[in-house]
């Protein structure tokens, strides 16, 4: 993890996604080649940080289903 990312626990789904947003614009805005490491490195925990989380919402909702439409289908 980067020092700067910060506290994900505390943070939105959308306000995840606004960072990403605003790094990946700033990646490509600066020619420094260092800045944009650190930029990339960044971008690389909240993304990370993003898809760990609809991995769980994904989870979840398949936990949650509708499972009586199983029972219709017989495969012999």
């Amino acid at each position: 993890m980067h020092p700067l990312t910060g506290n994900f626990s505390e943070m939105k789904d959308s306000e995840i996604e606004s960072k990403i947003s605003e790094l990946t614009k700033k990646y490509f805005m600066t020619p420094n080649s260092d800045i944009k490491y650190q930029i990339s490195l960044l971008l690389d925990d909240y993304k990370e940080e993003m898809n760990r989380r609809r991995s769980e919402q994904l989870k979840k909702m398949m936990d949650q289903r509708d499972k009586t439409l199983d029972k219709l289908i017989k495969i012999d």
